[in-house]
């Protein structure tokens, strides 16, 4: 069964067609990138899958699910899990207490506004656990509004781990970075392939050519190519529209 399956997504904003009759899959354990130019529908794309964005046409099935008229909470409990292209984060609290609302929030039933969360056993078990992931341990207690931008997009990915999700989407994880805030971040991404199913919409093309299984290519809201991305490499409609010299 594919983690996600889109069928013809498309999505108007008045005249301009943003998302136009998107269809991909995502295979379980595979690292699916989109590329695209600036425009292209990506952020639309990103948004209409996690339910942010309400598609007038089409449908997306997570897990074999229909979810195409499920709101964002509904999809998040099935275990859809995203990142966003400029980072959600509680700056004024720890790592570790950013962590546990993603924690609580996906067990919504053990969201006690009045209790305390470090007393929950079992939720800052598993927000140890992602922090550790990510290389965080040693930030437990560290204020958010304090780390580096890279450990900001860290903690944003252990957030969405936390949720134990069966999907991740991550939007532009490596947006803003520093050459070795980069590196962190893809060497992080190659330790999660192939334990999660997941689609990363990214413009770094090095690190996408480094990470992804399969590739597709959406401009002007549609999707030109899917293919290995060698294969989209040498692509010669891809090189036309997008990748020109970087190829």
């Amino acid at each position: 069964m594919s983690a996600l399956v889109t069928h013809a997504l498309v999505k108007r904003f008045g005249g301009v067609l943003a998302t136009d009759h998107v269809s991909l899959t995502v295979e379980p354990g595979e690292l699916h990138a989109i590329i695209g130019p600036n425009g292209a529908g990506k952020s639309t794309l990103i948004g209409q899958l996690a339910g942010e964005i309400a598609s007038d046409e089409g449908s997306v099935r997570v897990l074999g699910v229909d979810v195409s008229r499920m709101p964002t909470h509904q999809r998040a409990q099935l275990g859809l899990a995203r990142t966003y292209q400029v980072t959600q984060l509680a700056k004024e609290f720890t790592a570790l207490d950013n962590v546990l609302l993603a924690v609580n929030a996906r067990a919504a039933h053990n969201f006690r506004f009045w209790g305390n969360a470090h007393d929950d056993d079992a939720a800052m078990q598993k927000a140890a656990t992602a922090l550790a992931i990510v290389g965080m341990s040693h930030l437990h207690h560290a204020e958010v509004g304090t780390l580096a931008h890279g450990e900001q997009r860290q903690l944003e990915i252990a957030m969405a781990l936390a949720t134990e999700p069966k999907l991740l989407l991550l939007d532009e994880p490596l947006a803003g970075m520093s050459q070795g805030e980069s590196a962190a971040i893809i060497s992080l991404l190659k330790s999660l392939k192939g334990r999660y199913p997941i689609l990363l919409v990214e413009h770094d093309m090095e690190a996408v050519f480094a990470l992804a299984d399969r590739v597709s290519v959406l401009v002007y809201g549609r999707i030109i190519a899917t293919d290995t991305p060698d294969r989209i490499r040498e692509n010669a409609e891809v090189r036309a529209a997008y990748l020109g010299d970087e190829a």
